[in-house]
């Protein structure tokens, strides 16, 4: 489901204005090393899976939830690699969000790599030196302190 139910209520007392939201994104690793990516349906470019927490719900569990709906694979979190608050996005339909997110460094263990959902046009793995140019910063951002093994990028920039 692209937008929760609870957003839509939310938008239809607010309109547009800037929602602050929480959610999850996981950098998930195969066990070749090379990083699971989605091409997005909102804006064409790739991304590493995230979502939108629910109401109540944890931030580990929501991460594997979003990496099962939009790529049908289980996965186990490693551990939480950073903590960001993004810059306001527009998305296409006027809507504002601001997120508080938590990444989470994620190892694949079951399925095959599939679009699972309506939100992706495509899923790959990649190799970490073979990035695609089309990829986001915030999901480059949050790769790097993946991948840095620092604890100390948690909470940089």
């Amino acid at each position: 489901m692209p937008i929760p139910e609870f957003v839509l209520a939310l938008r239809s007392r607010i309109g547009t204005s800037p929602l602050w939201l929480s959610g999850v994104s996981a950098v998930v690793l195969d066990a070749d090393g090379r990083i699971l990516l989605t091409r997005r349906r909102d804006n064409g470019l790739w991304a590493i899976v995230s979502g939108i927490l629910e109401p109540g719900e944890e931030p580990g569990p929501a991460a594997l939830r979003e990496i099962a709906e939009e790529t049908g694979l289980g996965a186990e979190l490693v551990r939480l690699t950073s903590v960001d608050v993004t810059e306001k996005i527009t998305y296409p339909n006027g809507d504002v969000a601001q997120y508080l997110d938590l990444t989470f460094l994620a190892r694949h263990t079951d399925g095959e790599a599939r679009v699972a959902d309506d939100e992706n046009l495509a899923v790959g793995w990649f190799d970490v030196d073979a990035l695609p140019d089309d990829l986001t910063d915030t999901s480059r951002l949050r790769i790097s302190k993946a991948l840095s093994g620092s604890a100390e990028a948690w909470f940089r920039r």
